[in-house]
């Protein structure tokens, strides 16, 4: 297939706020052993972008620090080694860097199929999301059927994955959110109850819905204020499962409910992990979420849509905490 010799990619020109976006022209990366390269209609526009623009997540060592975790598209070329894809080939695709751009070099065990009802579009927003929720909600958390899952951010591209998944899995499904209407969203993707956390308690609205029980599983994002309001409503045997620090993440805790109530802490981050372990969440998520995403059970949820060069646009959404889902990047060719 033809490909150019050069392409549009977004670039950070340096540490700070959604100023420092650039649009550049460079080179098409080549696909490496085991890689394949993908071009491009569909980026997803993540938190972990935001961090990274402002100096505090930078990409693993030897990765590209053009932006970009998730990407949708057709496969244009194969590295040495490569097997079970072929040119010609819609994928979406977990990636370390690079998703911001017209060209992108995947691993060709981090590609998944395009679940049929989907557009490149939706299925460019699959990938960060999909994989950081099955292995920290189920893997981490050890959710399973009948138990309570507490979702903060519930209107996020993070969140609105978690209550669709959770309630697929059979779990009873809270999640907190930032207004009315980003309650009403929760509820529409499957939420039992909906707490708007500027109005309302969540400890107490938790104690209240579980008849002081607690939930089993807290996911959470916000860090340090809400760590000791967290261990407070987690049950007997509860984990609470910490995938980022919107807020900081230092804080003074008193552990005893950690003894007394036999609690877990867990947490993760998916960008610094090798391609095999990144690799054996894409076969679950084959095994296991794929079905629902081929019957329509479960899918992404798009906010909004801007095309490669509004990238600023995108990360200043992000950032406003106005978005009901996911943020995505399109490339118009």
């Amino acid at each position: 297939m033809a490909i150019p010799e050069t392409m549009r990619q977004v670039r950070f020109e340096g540490a700070g706020g959604p100023e420092v976006i650039r649009l550049e022209n460079a080179p098409v990366p080549r696909p490496g052993k085991g890689q394949v390269l993908i071009e491009v209609a569909a980026a997803g526009v993540n938190r972990p972008d935001c961090l990274q623009r402002a100096g505090g997540y930078p990409p693993p060592p030897g990765a590209t620090d053009i932006p970009g975790l998730e990407v949708s598209g057709r496969i244009v070329a194969l590295g040495d080694g490569v097997e079970r894809l072929q040119v010609g080939e819609e994928v979406c695709a977990l990636v370390a860097s690079g998703g911001y751009a017209e060209y992108c070099v995947a691993d060709e065990p981090l590609c998944l199929p395009i679940p049929g009802p989907l557009s490149l579009l939706e299925a460019g927003g699959i990938p960060e999301t999909y994989f950081t929720v099955y292995d920290n909600v189920f893997t981490r958390g050890r959710l399973k059927a009948g138990e309570t899952l507490l979702v903060h951010g519930g209107s996020s591209g993070i969140g609105s994955t978690a209550i669709q998944l959770a309630k697929q899995a059979g779990a009873t499904v809270y999640a907190t959110a930032g207004s009315q209407e980003k309650c009403d969203f929760c509820r529409s993707l499957g939420a039992d109850a909906a707490i708007n956390y500027r109005n309302q308690d969540f400890v107490e609205e938790v104690r209240n819905l579980t008849d002081k029980r607690g939930v089993d599983v807290v996911l959470d994002m916000v860090g340090a204020p809400y760590i000791a309001r967290n261990f407070s409503i987690l049950a007997l045997e509860g984990r609470l499962v910490q995938i980022a620090f919107l807020q900081s993440s230092k804080a003074e805790i008193d552990f005893t409910p950690v003894m007394i109530r036999r609690l877990t802490i867990t947490g993760s981050t998916l960008r610094p992990r090798s391609v095999e372990l990144k690799a054996a969440i894409a076969e679950a998520l084959r095994r296991n979420v794929w079905p629902l995403l081929e019957k329509g059970a479960v899918r992404p949820v798009l906010h909004a849509t801007f095309p490669l060069e509004e990238a600023r646009a995108a990360h200043e959404l992000m950032e406003s905490s106005a978005h009901q889902g996911k943020i995505m990047l399109e490339i118009r060719r």
